[in-house]
């Protein structure tokens, strides 16, 4: 196995900085990997794999990847399966529908089912753990979504406690920006499965990619700047009645 490259113990030390900042990986922990097969899961994997070499702690990784009712599947579990083996990871395949006939492919429909599938399947595998790829383009992202489609000022959690703590989801990739991982993936020949949603392109969180983009164009650190926001609030400036 050939070692990491530059940006690869980049993303790595990002990790670790993640992981130290908010104790997501702890001696003893049993942690389902939620393996999509696009580019964020399958680098925070292998990553975790790798890390797994040398880490302070002992901790067991399973891999899980959530196929569906909407197609296109047999070709993304060939190649997710070779991946799983060449890591030595052990893996499970979960099924769901979420195809509805009246309305197609609902985004939220779609979401819970996939979420829903690896909580039954962490508490079946006895993980007390489940983690996720979202990065800190997702996390910024949702931030806004949230601001302003819902009123709302929420985001990710990089580690959220859930059933009174009895599973924990924890987010390794949140210090991360998805053009490192994007260029990780690319020169370690990920078999990365192309998104077959068909809202991907038009679904709100593109709109605010697009808006991110646009801006960096004045403010380079824009992401940065919205990610620190979310833990230096300043609430005696926002209280409203």
């Amino acid at each position: 196995m050939r070692p990491l490259s530059k940006v690869g113990n980049y993303i790595s030390t990002r990790i670790g900085r993640a992981i130290q900042d908010y104790k997501l990986i702890e001696d003893k922990d049993r942690i389902l990997v939620a393996v999509s097969g696009g580019k964020d899961s399958l680098t925070m994997l292998k990553l975790l794999v790798e890390r797994k070499k040398w880490a302070p702690v002992s901790y067991e990784l399973i891999a899980m990847h959530v196929t569906s009712d909407y197609g296109g599947e047999l070709e993304a579990k060939k190649r997710l399966r070779k991946f799983f083996k060449e890591n030595r990871v052990k893996y499970y395949f979960e099924n769901i529908k979420i195809l509805d006939r009246e309305r197609g492919v609902n985004c939220f429909w779609c979401s819970w089912n996939r979420r829903k599938a690896l909580f039954l399947a962490a508490d079946r595998l006895k993980c007390n753990k489940v983690a996720l790829g979202h990065h800190k383009d997702d996390i910024v992202e949702t931030l806004l979504l949230n601001m302003l489609y819902h009123g709302e000022f929420a985001a990710m959690n990089p580690r959220q406690e859930l059933f009174g703590g009895k599973l924990v989801i924890i987010r390794p990739l949140c210090y991360v920006e998805e053009d490192n991982i994007r260029k990780f993936a690319r020169e370690s020949g990920f078999p990365v499965t192309s998104c077959r949603c068909p809202n991907s392109e038009i679904s709100k969180r593109r709109k605010m990619k697009d808006f991110i983009r646009k801006v960096e164009k004045d403010c380079k650190h824009v992401k940065t700047n919205i990610f620190k926001s979310i833990s230096r609030v300043k609430e005696e400036y926002i209280k409203i009645r």
